[in-house]
C-alpha cells in the first residue's frame, strides 16, 4: 500500500523546515582588510610550531596592510572628488548653450536652465529635456540680447 507525503503549505514552514535552503553567502571580489587580516590570523594559526613566522615578515605583512587600507581610503577620497567636480561643473553651465545628441542622432543646442543632482550623474535641463552631463558635446557663451 503507497503512502503519500505530508506537505506543508504554509509559506512559514517552508522557509524555516529541517531542509530549507541556505541563504547562499555571496563571495568577496575585492580583496579589502577584512579579508586580509583573514588570510593573516589563518596563517598564523597554521604556520609550523618548530619554525615560527619570522618577527620581519609578520611586520610587513601588517604594513601591507595599513598601505592598503589607506589606498582603499585615497580611492574613496578620489571619487567623492570627482563626484563633487562633477556637480561644480554642471552648476557652472547653468545659463550658457549646450549642445548635445538626441536620441535619433541629431544634434540639438539650447540654453541650460537647470541642474539636477538626483543621479549619480549631474543632469541638466536643455530646452526641458535632461540631458546628463557627460553627454554634452559642446559649450559656448549665452547669447546676449
Amino acid at each position: 500500500m503507497p503512502v503519500e507525503g505530508v506537505v506543508s503549505t504554509t509559506p512559514a514552514a517552508v522557509s524555516t523546515g529541517v531542509y530549507a535552503g541556505a541563504a547562499a553567502r555571496t563571495p568577496k571580489q575585492a580583496m579589502d582588510s577584512e579579508v586580509f587580516m583573514s588570510l593573516l590570523v589563518t596563517q598564523l594559526r597554521n604556520q609550523d610550531p618548530s619554525s615560527p613566522m619570522d618577527t620581519n615578515q609578520m611586520i610587513s605583512q601588517t604594513t601591507q596592510l595599513a598601505m592598503m587600507e589607506q589606498m582603499t581610503d585615497l580611492t574613496k577620497t578620489n571619487q567623492e572628488n570627482f563626484s563633487l567636480q562633477m556637480r561644480s561643473a554642471a552648476a557652472a553651465l547653468l545659463g550658457q548653450t549646450a549642445s548635445y545628441a538626441d536620441t535619433q542622432g541629431k544634434a540639438v543646442t539650447g540654453v541650460i536652465s537647470a541642474v539636477s543632482y538626483a543621479g549619480a550623474v549631474p543632469t541638466v535641463t536643455i530646452g526641458g529635456v535632461e540631458v546628463p552631463l557627460d553627454a554634452l558635446s559642446g559649450v559656448s557663451a549665452a547669447a546676449t540680447s
